[in-house]
């Protein structure tokens, strides 16, 4: 089964000036995305797979197709050179081709030895499956307006992602033995075949280490010095392990939102995967899952409509703390606080709401079949929640 994905229109709109960039985890669809979804909209299309060596020699010789077309280039950033070669074909033969480049790390912050591109392509990141994207719900935002959700509960869309995660191959098999599987070939490749190819790194057996215990701190505040005690290794050497994880979208962290109105904490970070399937403890698990939804999210307004979106949580020095807050120009829109059950309100949501303004908050539990208003607090499974957004 082949689901359109969410980024499809976008791109086709945007590869009319400029380039497209599309950045994401492995497996996660980039390359459906540009040769099945994408290139299907062109007479014709040529894809370039700089792992594939008859197609690296074609790259590296400058060898293009005679007829005006959509040329698709997949992992090129493992080239040194790949960016002075994409902005020379792109600066010579802009009329005559489209070009979308396709790649497990993130194309924009990759500069090694090459020129700028700037102002030459849009950038993208492709999230793995949403309950809305899953559902085929498309939802229009206004910031700083209420989030717009269906009147159904999509339980068994949820429940299949909660389990499998929203990696296209694992989630539309439904298979335990797939997912551990596909777990298992996934971590292998991304440090052998990945991460090796571009990063110098001495000790990649040490940060395999670090991966196999990330799963057991997701959701929860990340200490560096903690890390660097249990693996042995200096504190440089986990900054920089986290950065290459997030860098090939493994991982990524949420930053405390600053506020002298809240005495809010400046530096403690928290910590979720891209694949939440990864993570064992049915809370944390949760909290990943709902984290991974707000930042497609977040992602996708900066990216597609240029708002100043970003995520963070709240704590202040007193230990007060809500899950997340969405901000657009760093001012609060909505507030998110996860429950696996409770329909209680949270003190923490009033505290903040009060003191920073926020327009909108939302306790959002797993339990299914609630959608209710408590002073104010909107309280709501899940299964409804995340069909309002991307």
């Amino acid at each position: 089964m082949q689901i359109d994905r969410y980024l499809s229109r976008n791109i086709l709109t945007d590869l009319k000036n400029k380039m497209v960039f599309v950045g994401g985890a492995r497996q996660v669809g980039k390359t459906t995305l540009a040769k099945e979804l994408v290139a299907k909209k062109f007479d014709t299309s040529f894809y370039y797979n700089w792992d594939y060596t008859p197609d690296r020699k074609k790259i590296i010789s400058n060898e293009l197709p005679g007829e005006s077309s959509l040329l698709i280039f997949d992992e090129i950033h493992k080239y040194k050179k790949w960016k002075n070669l994409i902005k020379g074909i792109y600066d010579t033969y802009k009329t005559k081709y489209k070009i979308i480049v396709t790649g497990s790390a993130r194309l924009n912050i990759f500069r090694k030895g090459g020129d700028s591109l700037l102002g030459r392509y849009h950038y993208y990141t492709l999230h793995p499956f949403s309950l809305a994207e899953l559902e085929n719900i498309h939802n229009e935002f206004k910031p700083f307006e209420g989030l717009q959700f269906k009147t159904s509960f999509y339980k068994s869309g949820f429940e299949k992602l909660f389990t499998f995660g929203g990696f296209p191959e694992p989630l539309l098999s439904q298979d335990s033995k797939v997912l551990r599987r596909w777990h298992n070939e996934k971590s292998e490749r991304l440090f052998r075949e990945d991460i090796r190819d571009i990063e110098n790194l001495r000790d990649i057996n040490s940060m395999m280490l670090l991966r196999d215990i990330l799963p057991s701190r997701a959701a929860s505040p990340i200490s560096i010095n903690n890390l660097s005690e249990d693996l042995e290794v200096s504190h440089r050497a986990i900054t920089n392990w986290l950065n290459v994880l997030e860098a090939f979208y493994y991982s990524f962290r949420v930053y405390p939102f600053t506020s002298r109105k809240i005495r809010s904490i400046k530096k403690e970070c928290k910590l979720y995967l891209i694949d939440w399937s990864e993570v064992e403890n049915e809370g944390a698990k949760f909290e990943n899952l709902i984290a991974s939804h707000l930042l497609k999210f977040v992602h996708y307004l900066y990216e597609s409509e240029g708002y100043k979106t970003n995520l963070f949580y709240l704590r202040n020095v007193d230990k007060k703390e809500v899950d997340f807050l969405v901000t657009i120009d760093n001012k609060p829109w909505f507030s998110v606080e996860t429950k696996l059950n409770d329909k209680t309100p949270s003190p923490n949501i009033f505290y903040f709401k009060e003191r920073l303004k926020i327009p909108f908050n939302y306790q959002v539990v797993k339990e299914d079949n609630i959608d209710i208003i408590k002073e104010g607090i909107r309280i709501i499974s899940a299964s409804k929640f995340l069909s309002g957004l991307i």
